[in-house]
C-alpha cells in the first residue's frame, strides 16, 4: 500500500466517472466525504451538453459553456480546466470508475503504469467505456502529475456471484482463460447496497432486485447486499436492451451476419453496440425522453420492448433468488420515468409488485402501494460516493 497522503484543512478528493455517453464528476471533502460539488456532461456522441453543477463549489461553473460537439476527451479537459486553478480547495487524491477489471482486479487498485497496461488489455471487453476511463486517468495525471489515483471497478461487485452464475456453457479451457460472466454497473449496485438498509430496513438483507436503467441498463439480484446474479455478462453488451446496445441476442444471428451477409466483425460490432437498442428499434433516438415525447409508433414499440425485456429478465433474477422481497429502480430512466416504471410494475404484478400511481408520478422514494406484497423504491444513483470512500480508505490516514 502507498504511504498515506498528507492533507491540508481544505483537502478534497476528485472523482471522475466517464461513461459511454457522459462524464460525471464529484469533489468530496477529504474529512467526512461531504460533497462539495458534483455535476456532469451528458449526450456525448450526439449533442453534448453540461448538465449543471450542485454543491457549495457549484459557482466554479457559473457562466461556463461547453463547446458544441465536444468529444469525451474535450469534455474531460473542459471539466479539469475549471478545477485546476481553484484556490480554496487542494486536491489530495483522485478516484476513477473503470468498467472492466478482468479476472485479476477485483478490488480498488492504485494506478501505475503496470496497472494501465492491464487495463488497456481489457479495452476489447468494454470498447464503449474502457478507453474513456483510461483517457480520464491520463488527463488527471497530466494536470496533476504527482496526484495519487485509484481505479475502482464495475466488475468487482459481482465477484460474489456463485460459480454457476458466472459460467457460460462453453469449453472449460475457455472458462479457465477468464471467459466468464463479469457483470457491470457494480459501483451503482454497491451504493444501493450501502444505503438500502436505511430505507428498506430488514428487507434490504433479503432477496432484492436492483434495476439500473439508463443509457446502459442491467439488473442485479442481491441477497444480504451481495450480488448473486446479474444480466450483463462477459461484456457490457449482454442482458437488457439499452440506449444503443442490443442486449441479449442469439449468437447465431451474429454468425449469420458475418457468414451469410458477408459483414466484417467490426461492422457487426458497430450495429450491436451503437445502432441497436432504443435507437435501432425506434429509428428516432437513443434517449427515452425523446421517445416518450414522440407520437411515432416505433417510439412506443421501442419503449414497450425495453419494459418487456426488464420484466422478462426480472423473472430470471427472481428465479436465481428464490423469491422477491424488494425491488429498486435507479439511474436516469429508473429515477425519472414514471411511465416506464409503471409499465414494468404492471408486467411484474404476478411477482407481488403493485405501484401507487400518485407516488410513482411524484417520484417518491417508495412508490409501491401500502398493501403491495413487494415494496418498490426509487433511489438516485451515486457511483461517485463508493469511489470516494475507497480513495479515503486507500490514501488518507484515519
Amino acid at each position: 500500500m502507498m504511504q498515506p497522503v498528507t492533507r491540508s484543512a481544505n483537502a478534497a478528493i476528485l472523482v471522475l466517472n466517464a461513461g459511454s455517453s457522459s462524464v460525471k464528476f464529484a469533489l468530496f471533502e477529504a474529512d467526512g466525504l461531504r460533497p462539495l460539488c458534483r455535476g456532469g456532461i451528458e449526450g456525448i456522441g450526439s449533442r453534448a451538453r453540461f448538465g449543471g453543477a450542485s454543491g457549495s463549489r457549484a459557482h466554479l461553473f457559473d457562466g461556463a459553456e461547453l463547446p458544441e460537439g465536444s468529444s469525451h476527451e474535450a469534455a474531460t479537459q473542459w471539466l479539469l480546466d475549471r478545477l485546476r486553478w481553484v484556490d480554496d480547495i487542494e486536491l489530495c487524491a483522485a478516484g476513477h470508475r473503470v468498467v472492466h477489471g478482468g479476472p485479476d482486479l477485483s478490488k480498488p487498485v492504485v494506478i501505475d503504469e503496470s496497472v494501465m497496461t492491464i487495463l488497456e488489455g481489457l479495452i476489447a471487453l468494454a470498447p464503449a467505456h474502457q478507453p474513456h476511463n483510461l483517457a480520464a486517468i491520463r488527463a488527471v495525471a497530466e494536470a496533476w502529475p504527482s496526484l495519487p489515483q485509484l481505479a475502482c471497478f464495475d466488475t468487482a461487485f459481482h465477484r460474489t456471484m456463485p460459480r454457476l452464475a458466472q459460467l457460460f456453457a462453453i469449453p472449460h479451457a475457455l472458462t479457465d482463460e477468464g471467459l466468464v460472466r463479469y457483470g457491470f454497473h457494480g459501483l451503482s449496485y454497491q451504493h444501493i447496497a450501502d444505503v438500502l438498509p436505511g430505507i428498506a430496513g430488514e428487507r434490504a438483507k433479503g432477496r432484492v432486485i436492483v434495476a439500473h436503467l439508463g443509457h446502459g441498463a442491467s439488473l442485479c439480484a442481491m441477497r444480504d447486499g451481495r450480488s448473486v446474479a446479474t444480466t450483463m455478462g462477459f461484456t457490457a453488451l449482454d442482458g437488457l436492451m439499452m440506449g444503443m446496445r442490443c442486449g441479449a441476442i442469439d449468437a447465431g444471428l451474429v454468425l449469420y451476419l458475418i457468414e451469410q451477409r458477408g459483414m466484417a466483425p467490426a461492422d457487426v460490432s458497430e450495429i450491436l453496440n451503437r445502432r441497436s437498442g432504443l435507437l435501432g428499434v425506434s429509428g428516432i433516438s437513443n434517449d427515452a425522453r425523446t421517445l416518450l415525447a414522440s407520437k411515432e409508433p416505433r417510439a412506443a414499440e421501442a419503449l414497450d420492448l425495453f419494459a418487456y425485456r426488464v420484466v422478462r429478465e426480472s423473472g430470471s433474477m427472481i428465479a436465481a433468488l428464490g423469491g422477491l422481497d424488494a425491488f429498486v429502480f435507479t439511474a436516469g430512466i429508473g429515477e425519472r420515468s414514471a411511465q416506464i416504471r409503471a409499465a414494468i410494475g404492471r408486467g411484474l404484478a404476478w411477482a407481488g409488485i403493485r405501484l401507487d400511481e400518485d407516488r410513482n408520478v411524484a417520484h417518491d422514494t417508495r412508490i409501491s402501494a401500502d398493501d403491495a406484497q413487494v415494496p418498490v423504491y426509487v433511489i438516485p444513483a451515486d457511483e461517485e460516493r463508493p469511489i470516494a470512500r475507497a480513495v479515503a480508505v486507500q490514501f488518507l490516514p484515519a
